[in-house]
């Protein structure tokens, strides 16, 4: 189960991707189904390539620095716009 301080920390890095990528929607955020010590936010990346690898490139540099602040593993995974109407 996500805990309140996990949710809080996967809403600031969607955030602060949104900022710089306002292309972004954001689908979902669950516990991941392999680890109950994983959530994942599930987004919907841009269709250019090279700003996807931007924004996998700073979602996990904010990832890595959640990890050692606060011991949480939040991954940024992409999704697709099926999955945000199923969701």
């Amino acid at each position: 189960m996500i805990n309140f301080k996990q949710l809080e920390l996967s809403h600031v890095i969607f955030d602060k991707l949104k900022q710089r990528f306002p292309e972004l929607e954001l689908v979902n955020i669950i516990e991941s189904p392999e680890s109950p010590f994983s959530v994942w936010v599930n987004v919907i990346m841009p269709d250019d390539e090279d700003r996807e690898l931007e924004v996998r490139q700073m979602a996990s540099e904010l990832s890595a620095d959640i990890h050692m602040d606060y011991g949480y593993h939040i991954l940024v995974l992409s999704s697709s716009r099926e999955e945000k109407l199923a969701a």
